[in-house]
């Protein structure tokens, strides 16, 4: 999760994930099904940023969506090969489009790992006359027991980590410093006003789910196997107080806007 206003300088937890690409696509949620029909009513092609293991360009393919992904880490974007996704393997911002446009694109739960105001400068360059960027994440407002307990035992196996663990207890709030800069870069890079398209989901997960999707979460990606352990130790003693399964209120956060016609250069 996010928690600064300028995550991009801390790329390097972002090409992290794919230590172990097939937990993260089996564990990682995926996305509204309006959301993604959605996206999709765009035109069928679509650029797909931070594809990862392509959980969304995968959702887009069954909407009817063509998609291209572009990923940093090589290991994710060989688990999203594998799973029939193309996908170029670099950054967003270094990215050669070589010509190509787009009729939308997105980015789901990564676009805070690219430089706000490159990315927006780039997304233009490669959108179509009325083309949609659409930038969405996944808020997780978790019991307050469980999300004290992780930042506590954040707070002491790993006190040097660049982001607030206590955010887990405000996640929402944790959103905010950073969708500002991302408003003002789309703004600047001559996109119309940006949208919010924002869904709400509950959903309970066993023990055994929770604890199987914290190492991949991009504050523990770096740590050592024993530092980890003692998080999911710890998450664990704290969904047993809860009864052994984890309640969860999420919000799929998205911010949408329109490149207007003759926008590229």
């Amino acid at each position: 999760m996010p928690t600064s206003a300028q995550p991009h300088q801390h790329r390097q937890f972002a090409e992290s994930f794919g230590v172990d690409a097939a937990r993260y696509d089996r564990t990682r949620p995926r996305y509204p099904d309006a959301l993604v029909r959605r996206i999709a009513a765009a035109g069928p092609d679509i650029l797909d940023v931070g594809t990862g293991t392509g959980i969304v360009a995968r959702q887009l393919r069954t909407a009817g969506a063509t998609v291209l992904g572009v990923e940093p880490d090589e290991r994710m974007a060989a688990f999203a090969r594998d799973t029939g996704v193309p996908v170029e393997v670099t950054t967003f911002e270094a990215w050669d489009p070589g010509g190509r446009t787009f009729d939308a694109v997105v980015a789901g739960q990564t676009w805070h790992w690219v430089d706000p105001v490159a990315g927006a400068a780039k997304a233009a360059e490669v959108l179509r006359p009325g083309g949609r960027i659409v930038l969405f994440w996944h808020v997780f407002q978790v019991a307050p027991a469980l999300a004290e307990a992780s930042a506590a035992v954040l707070r002491r196996v790993a006190p040097e980590l660049p982001f607030d663990p206590r955010a887990l207890a405000r996640p929402a709030a944790a959103y905010e410093p950073m969708l500002g800069p991302v408003v003002d870069a789309l703004r600047r890079a001559g996109f119309g006003e940006p949208e919010r398209w924002d869904a709400d989901e509950q959903r309970t997960y066993t023990k055994d789910e929770w604890l199987d999707q914290i190492p991949t979460q991009g504050m523990l990606t770096r740590l050592p196997a024993d530092a980890v352990a003692e998080v999911i130790a710890e998450a664990g003693t704290a969904i047993d107080t809860l009864g052994g399964a984890a309640p969860v209120s999420s919000i799929t956060v998205a911010l949408a806007a329109t490149a207007p016609a003759g926008i590229r250069r």
